[in-house]
This record gives C-alpha cells, structure tokens and sequence, in this order.
C-alpha cells in the first residue's frame, strides 16, 4: 500500500455506502436450522453458528463464487447474510481428528472419520465417501458435497413443512437454490427480502497446526486484542483447491478470526476497503480472478506492514484506497496473494497469464481515474436503494396489515425480528451477538451482546 501523498481528490462522501457489508457477526441459533436437527438428528443439539454481516458474493468467506448464481441487490433482495451452520462441531479436546492434508494443496484438507465412535460413522456414512485400504481397514472421509447436498435436502423439507403449516411471525419462502455446496435463501420478512447464503462447515476449537508459525510472527493487533480471542476456533468450509478432488477436500476458514481482526482496523482504512471492493467486485468479475476475500486478505497485510500512526490517520480513507488499487495491481501481475493465516498458501498461482494481464488492464484504468469508478460505484448502489424503496412502497400499498395491527393476518410476515438484528449489528460493531429463538415460538426472541442479557 503506497504512503505518499495522493495525486488525484477523490472524495469520500459516505461513510458507509449502502449496501456495502459491515463484516460484522451475530452467532446464533435459529429456527429453521434447529428443525433441520429434529428432522433427523444428524446436526448437533447443541450448535453454535455464525452469522456474518453480508452473503458469500461479499467475499465475507474464502468461498468459490463461479458456482454461485447472480443476484442483484435491489432486484432480488434488500440484505444479504452468511450463515455458517456447524454439521460437525469439534469443540472436544479429548476428541482424536485426523486433518489428512496430504492429497490437498496448501489451506486445504481431507476430513477422516476414522477416529470417531461408531455412533458417529454411522449417522454421517451416507455422507461419507469410502476408501477402503489393502490392510482390510475402512476409512470414512467426511464429504462436503454429500453434506451439502443432504442439507440442501432437509433443509427444503423443513421449508416445505414451515409453507404448508405457516406460524405467527414466519417469514415468507420466496426462493430456495442449490449454488455448487451453498444454500441460498431468499425470505420476505415483512417489507425487506433477505438473502441467507447458508454454509454447512466443520467447525473447531483451537489452532491448526498449519497455522501455528503465524502466532509467532508480529501483527497490527498485537496488544489490542488477546491472542485467545484471536486463535478461539477455525473452521473447514465446502470449497476444494483448484486440482483438488472436489468430493473430499474442505478449505481452512478462520472467519471468527477475521471477526476479531477487523475490531483493530481504523474507521477509515475499512472506509477505503469497502469503496475498493465497491468498484472491483463487478469490474473483475468475470473472468473469476479477483474475489472481495482476496482484498480483505491484502488489507489485513497491509495493517501488518504499514506503521499504526499512518493508519489511524481519520483523514487518509483516499490514501488507503489508492494504496488497496496498487496493492491489488501488484498482487494480481505477481500472481501472488498470500493467505493471511497460512503464508506459504499463495491464493492466486492458479492464474493463467491471460486473466492476468485483462484485469490489470482493468486495474491501471482504474487507477487513471479512481474517482470516476467510485462514482460510478456509488451511483450503482444508490440505485439499487431506490429499487429497494420502490418496492416497498408498492409492497404497502397492497399488503395485508401486518400482525400487529389490530386487523392483522397471523399468517403474514413480522419484520420486527429482521429489524432489530440489523439495528443490533449496525450498532455494535465487531460485538458477539447471540440470538436465542425457539423453533415452535419465532415470535419471542433472546438477545446476548457479549455477555449482557435482555
């Protein structure tokens, strides 16, 4: 990221443009999921899940996105999620787990089962796939396309059950899709259509030992946060290597990490950070090269290397955003990003020569003119809010009144919950929120910010 002075004005003028992700995170646990574990017991009774602040279009998890179909802000939804929901959840130190990462490339790994009770192997066998070895033993690898694939189909069972027998306060089922090992979920909750991208994962406690060597490196956060607030958990989401066999490879996630990063991030550096992705997340699109994941990764070593007086200038969001361009342009013809937790993993060798050079002639155009894209961008986002607003004008002229009115249908949706969540995230930024909600009572939910109650 440069450091000297800018060459061109470019204005930010809002602080957050609309509809840009806030990366912020709610764990909780909710309805729908929870049915999804009565259905056949296969989830845990227990879970912890993570939901963060923008879909998987957002880059808000190291996700492949050329599976995933498009959706247009204002068009198809008002706002968008990623629910991280635990098929397995690791949390037992005494519990033996085999990372096999030897057929994987670098971040990536094979998930045995081969250690766990037979309770285990059998309720997860169907999604399993079976290497049997010349000794006469039986190794189960954890498949995180069978998992998608059954959780896409419960949770359409489930869905199908909520329609047919609708409740008080539940949201309306307007789209369900499969994206590649993503379930996408589009639900009227009153006036608003949000978007839930939900990802079945494998979630730990601890540190992998892949990523142990950064813990002894020194970071931006050093001081700030506790390293055990850092280094709480990990997680192995469904996306495979570019070689790599997609029925059995898993993807290292550390996204509550990352959840805990962005607290020691200055206001204006996260400023520049969202006007980049704002101008880069359709000028790169296809063909895929660049993700928003690749640019939170650039950011997060740009805060390692730049001095902390020089990011905490509340005046430089122009600087910073000049800075991620070049940063990107110098990532994208080295063909080199590397994952910030595990270095040796370079995220981008898979490039070909050709990618390269259309998008870094894309870049240095606009790097010519940054200004004029940012205001493109913004304009882009504006206009997606008027759709927004436009609908929900035409939406109230012809609804029936909602539940608390004193005519209300008990059928028709309540977005008082959809309201007060995204009141809860913008106004506590980088906080753990928990939303407690009983499956057969949507209508009562429990908040927890960190550790306070109401």
């Amino acid at each position: 990221m440069q450091r000297c002075p800018s060459r061109y004005p470019i204005h930010l003028p809002i602080t957050q443009p609309p509809g840009i992700d806030d990366w912020l995170v709610v764990e909780s646990e909710l309805g729908v999921d929870g049915m999804v574990q009565k259905l056949d017991q296969k989830l845990p009774v227990a879970n912890e899940y993570l939901l963060l602040s923008g879909g998987v279009r957002e880059g808000v998890v190291d996700l492949d996105l050329d599976e995933l179909n498009v959706y247009a802000r204002g068009t198809d939804y008002d706002m968008d999620f990623t629910l991280l929901v635990p098929a397995l959840k690791l949390h037992d130190r005494n519990q033996p787990v085999t990372l096999d990462m030897r057929h994987s490339a670098l971040c990536h790994s094979w998930l045995s089962l081969r250690l766990f009770d037979e309770g285990t192997i059998s309720k997860w066998k169907d999604c399993c796939t079976i290497v049997d070895h010349i000794n006469g033993a039986t190794n189960y690898f954890f498949s995180p396309t069978k998992v998608a694939d059954w959780f896409y189909d419960s949770i359409s069972i489930v869905l199908s059950e909520i329609q047919k027998k609708p409740q008080r306060g539940m949201p309306k089922v307007e789209k369900v899709e499969k994206n590649g090992t993503i379930i996408s979920i589009i639900l009227g909750v009153g006036s608003s259509r949000m978007l839930y991208d939900i990802v079945p994962v494998v979630s730990f406690k601890g540190w992998p030992a892949v990523a142990q060597s950064w813990l002894m490196e020194n970071h931006f956060w050093d001081g700030k946060i506790t390293e055990e607030e850092v280094i709480s958990g990990f997680y192995l989401v469904p996306a495979c290597s570019y070689k790599g066999k997609k029925d059995n490879e898993w993807r290292l996630s550390f996204a509550r990490s990352e959840v805990q990063l962005k607290k020691c991030i200055s206001s204006s550096l996260m400023q520049a950070y969202q006007a980049c992705k704002a101008i880069i997340i359709k000028l790169l699109s296809r063909p895929k090269a660049i993700s928003p994941y690749h640019l939170r990764s650039m950011m997060l070593w740009a805060c390692d290397r730049l001095p902390a007086n020089y990011l905490a200038q509340e005046d430089y969001a122009a600087h910073f955003l000049l800075g991620l361009i070049d940063d990107l342009q110098h990532c994208l013809v080295n063909k080199m990003c590397p994952n910030y937790f595990i270095p040796q993993c370079n995220m981008l060798e898979h490039l070909s020569e050709e990618t390269v050079m259309l998008h870094a002639r894309k870049l240095s155009s606009v790097r010519s003119d940054p200004a004029e894209h940012l205001r493109t961008a913004i304009e882009h986002v504006k206009a997606a809010n008027r759709l927004t607003l436009e609908l929900q004008r035409r939406g109230s002229t012809t609804s029936i009144p909602s539940p608390q009115s004193d005519g209300g249908d008990p059928n028709q949706p309540d977005d008082r919950l959809a309201k007060k969540l995204q009141q809860l995230v913008t106004e506590n930024p980088g906080k753990s929120i928990s939303v407690f909600i009983n499956p057969d009572d949507v209508t009562r939910p429990h908040f927890r910010i960190d550790d306070k109650f109401f």
